[in-house]
Parts: structure tokens; C-alpha cells; sequence
């Protein structure tokens, strides 16, 4: 282990220990998301896109599924991305606060358990090696470490490998761009036989990453792969691209 990823990864868990536990939202002390301000995040209804999960107006598909299908067999998520679930996501994926993965996954727990999906084991959306060493933890690794506490699926690790290291998705300025982008970047470590894989992720805006990660898997023996992110960003998903 190098010295300077030893360095940041005391620096995160001093950041845990010291980090006040107050309310994003409220600021009552206690927890990161109070039991009150929880039950106040925008949740997700129906009517939604019943293969992506975006929300919709009307009808099972949205645009953007109608014009480029997902490879994978369907994508949920919990929360709007907006307000305090904007906030809580950047302090946990940009400021170190790891403690946040609790409550969040928290969230993707319950989910399951009020509407379950099919998958045998969870498996996070990897990083880059190099983004890795850069940031000292993979959120979504976090995120899916939670959620198996609670929901008692077995977490894997490893068997999926980001190959390539992509620009950010945030960079990008379009769906088409964002599937480009992240294009034959996954590769799995190994065979599957016809294992149904759960993907965990942070925040879906378009779908491609999760996408991109699930056609991996399913070329090498996956039998479902279904995606769970905390959030739903809408402003890219909902246009189809040419």
C-alpha cells in the first residue's frame, strides 16, 4: 500500500470520527438523515419507465428506451437527485463522508425489501484502479456493503473490472455521448452461471454506466442483471438521442 493512499485513507476515517452527526436537511443531531427528513426525500412513484425507471407522465417505456434498449433487464431507484439527496450524495462521494453510505443504504434496503428485485448477489458498479488510488474508496462498494447487511445478499467484489478509464459521465453533454463514453470500458474477471446480479450504484442519470457494466456480465453467463441506484437524475434521461 503506498504512502500517500495510506495518508488519505487516515484522513477519511478522521473525517468519520470527527464529522458532527447532524441532520443534512435539519440539523438536528443524531444521524446524517433523521428519521423525519428520511421520510420527506422525494421518493420515486409510478408512473415510471418500467425498463430504466425514469419517471414518466404516461406509459410503460420512456423515449430513450424505445430508441436504444438496455442491454439489462431493468434499472430502480429510490430518490429524486436533487435538494438534500444532491447534498448527501457529493458529501459522500466527494467530501470522504463514508458515514454516509449507512443511511443511504439504508434507503436501497428498504426499497428492496418493499419492492424486490430478482438477483442473487450484489455487485458493485466498480472504479477505475487509478480513480481508486485518487479517491481512497469506491462508493458504490460502500453503498452495496450496506444494503447486503440488510437485505442479507452476499456482496462480489472484484468480478468486474472497469478496463478502461473513462472521463467522468458528468462531463458529458448528451445520452449518446454518455453510452459512447463508457462503451466496452467493464470486463468480468470471470465466468457466471446464471447468476442474477443485482448492480449498485450512486446516482443513475441515463443508464448507460450500469448498462455498459451489465452487458459484461451478461456476455460473460449472467442470467438477469437489474440495476439499484439511491438517485435518479431525469435531465439527460428522458431525451432519445438519434
Amino acid at each position: 500500500m503506498s504512502s500517500s493512499l495510506s495518508l488519505r485513507q487516515l484522513k477519511t476515517s478522521l473525517l468519520d470520527l470527527l464529522f458532527p452527526l447532524r441532520c443534512l436537511d435539519c440539523g438536528s443531531e443524531g444521524s446524517l438523515l433523521c428519521e423525519t427528513c428520511r421520510q420527506k426525500l422525494p421518493r420515486i412513484k409510478q408512473p415510471f419507465c418500467q425498463r430504466c425507471g425514469t419517471p414518466l407522465s404516461g406509459g410503460k417505456l420512456c423515449p430513450a428506451c424505445v430508441s436504444h434498449p438496455l442491454t439489462m433487464d431493468g434499472i430502480r431507484s429510490v430518490l429524486l437527485f436533487g435538494g438534500t439527496v444532491r447534498q448527501a450524495v457529493h458529501q459522500f462521494k466527494y467530501k470522504h463522508i463514508t458515514a454516509m453510505a449507512a443511511p443511504l443504504g439504508q434507503l436501497g434496503a428498504e426499497f428492496l425489501r418493499t419492492y424486490p428485485l430478482p438477483g442473487e448477489v450484489l455487485m458493485p458498479v466498480p472504479l477505475h484502479p487509478r480513480r481508486l488510488r485518487e479517491r481512497g474508496y469506491n462508493q458504490a462498494a460502500l453503498l452495496a456493503t450496506e444494503i447486503g447487511k440488510l437485505s442479507s445478499l452476499p456482496v462480489v467484489e472484484g468480478a468486474l473490472l472497469r478496463q478502461r478509464d473513462t472521463v467522468t459521465q458528468a462531463r458529458a453533454a448528451s445520452a449518446a455521448e454518455r453510452r459512447r463514453n463508457v462503451r466496452d470500458a467493464f470486463a468480468s474477471q470471470r465466468e457466471l452461471h446464471g447468476e442474477r446480479v443485482l448492480l449498485i450504484d450512486d446516482v443513475c442519470t441515463t443508464g448507460a454506466t450500469l448498462d455498459a457494466c451489465a452487458a459484461a456480465l451478461k456476455a460473460a453467463g449472467a442470467g438477469s442483471v437489474w440495476g439499484l441506484t439511491v438517485a435518479r437524475e431525469v435531465s439527460l434521461s428522458l431525451h432519445p438521442e438519434p
